[in-house]
């Protein structure tokens, strides 16, 4: 071999190494460190953007949550350092479709766990900023969180709903048929409808129209209550931007305050959801909501992105 071509085979050599490792370094940029983690049966991707530089574009969040090319979830968290001094952590919350809301708890009880179990803070309780404001987060002796969602937000503007004054019920037309809703916010609008059956309850044809109403102008959150007594109800929700879930923690907390204005409810509840239960208490007036229910670790994992 002539002295030329080994220089020309060493230079090619070198300039493939050199593409390579570049495309090797780019590709690691892209690899994702994430959790997934269910509250009776609402599932999550949770993501460390603390610990790990992190942007995530809407379609690359749709994409995650996909069930067949991606990781699958109905949200996504994303924990961050928080912005408040009076917070511990802060956290995004995005559907599935790609859109952030303002407020998950079944998401928060996870979160809470996820934060302890990879040694970011030892506190039993935390607080933690959402786009809401601050919410408190408490590990309890059995291993359940129970979180403080806050007081729960009846005004028709600050849900936001589209009515003139406000009421415990309100009507809404769809499909020629008349409905009778109550309209509350948990950090995320909610309608909820009493219902005689669960398991009868037109869920998949009902949610979805209730969701797009033109009188809820960033879409609604839709429950379906059955109240078995005063003290237990069941529950079925049709999640904006995500369908019918599991389980949805806003939405039991929604249920049991819409409930108690209506004087069917006390105010300490057993919410039975497809996913499992939850105890949402609510004294009423101003107080904050509170709910309890478990959180629980699947796997770890990394996706390329």
């Amino acid at each position: 071999m002539t002295l030329e071509c080994v220089i020309a085979n060493d230079l090619n050599r070198l300039l493939l190494q050199g593409i390579l490792g570049k495309s090797i370094k780019g590709a690691r940029k892209n690899v994702i460190k994430f959790s997934k983690m269910h509250g009776l049966g609402n599932d999550f991707v949770v993501i460390d953007a603390i610990n790990q530089e992190i942007t995530l574009s809407a379609a690359q969040i749709r994409f995650i949550a996909d069930r067949h090319i991606g990781v699958g979830c109905d949200q996504l968290l994303l924990l961050e350092a928080a912005q408040s001094a009076e917070a511990d952590f802060r956290y995004r919350i995005f559907n599935a479709d790609g859109g952030e809301v303002g407020q998950c708890g079944n998401g928060a009880r996870c979160f809470a766990r996820y934060v302890r179990e990879h040694d970011l803070s030892k506190k039993s309780q935390i607080l933690v900023e959402v786009s809401g404001g601050i919410i408190q987060l408490m590990m309890e002796n059995n291993g359940q969180v129970t979180v403080d969602m806050g007081a729960p937000q009846f005004v028709p503007i600050e849900i936001p709903f589209v009515a003139e004054v406000e009421a415990p019920r309100y009507m809404i037309d769809i499909d020629d048929a008349v409905y009778e809703i109550g309209v509350v916010s948990m950090g995320n609008p909610h309608a909820v409808l009493q219902v005689a059956s669960i398991d009868d309850a037109p869920v998949a044809r009902l949610g979805p129209q209730i969701e797009a109403h033109v009188k809820f102008p960033e879409r609604v959150n839709v429950g379906f209550m059955e109240v078995v007594d005063p003290r237990h109800i069941r529950l079925r929700v049709f999640e904006r931007g995500a369908g019918e879930t599991l389980a949805c923690g806003t939405g039991a907390c929604a249920a049991v305050a819409v409930g108690r204005r209506w004087g069917v409810l006390e105010d300490e509840v057993l919410v039975d959801l497809p996913g499992g239960s939850l105890w949402v208490r609510w004294a009423g007036d101003e107080s904050s909501v509170r709910m309890t229910g478990p959180a629980t670790h699947v796997y770890e994992g990394t996706i390329e992105l």
